[in-house]
C-alpha cells in the first residue's frame, strides 16, 4: 500500500439525530445525508454514485469541452446495482451522455475514444473503488 502522498483534508460527518446527518468539508461546503426515500438528504449510496458520476464528468470535460467548447450538453448518469443478500452495490452503471450529433462521425469517435482514455486515467473516485478501497476505522469515546 502506498502512502507517500499526504491525506486529503479531514472531512467532518455530524449526527443532527433521527438518522439525518450533516456532511462538511473545510471549505464550508455541506450535504444533507439520511435514509434513503427520505426527502431532502442524499443517502450515503446516492452519494457514493454521485461522487462516481461527478468524478467521470470532471475527467472527461476536458477532452470534449475542447472539441465542442464549454457551452456544449454533457451529462452523467450513475444507477446503483445492490446485491440486497450481501448489503452491497455490486456495481455502478455510468452513462455520460454528450450533445455531439452533428460531429463527423470518425472525429466522435476519437472524442469519445480519447474522453473514455481520461476518465480511466484520471477519475480518482472510481479507480479507488474498482481497486478495492480499503477503510480503516477507528472507534472512540470522550473519556
Amino acid at each position: 500500500m502506498a502512502d507517500d502522498a499526504a491525506p486529503d483534508p479531514i472531512l467532518l460527518a455530524r449526527y443532527l439525530g433521527d438518522h439525518r446527518w450533516e456532511g462538511r468539508n473545510e471549505r464550508g461546503a455541506s450535504v444533507a445525508v439520511g435514509p434513503e426515500g427520505e426527502d431532502g438528504v442524499f443517502s450515503p449510496g446516492e452519494l457514493l454514485a454521485i461522487a462516481v458520476a461527478a468524478c467521470t464528468g470532471m475527467s472527461a470535460e476536458r477532452r470534449i469541452t475542447s472539441e465542442l467548447g464549454d457551452e456544449v450538453a454533457l451529462s452523467v448518469g450513475a444507477t446503483r446495482h445492490k446485491n440486497a443478500e450481501e448489503n452491497r452495490y455490486e456495481r455502478i452503471a455510468v452513462e455520460l451522455v454528450v450533445a455531439a450529433s452533428q460531429m463527423d462521425p470518425e472525429r466522435r469517435e476519437r472524442m469519445l475514444r480519447t474522453a473514455r482514455t481520461a476518465v480511466d486515467k484520471l477519475c480518482t473516485v472510481s479507480r479507488s473503488v474498482t481497486a478495492g478501497l480499503e477503510v480503516d476505522l477507528t472507534l472512540e469515546g470522550e473519556a
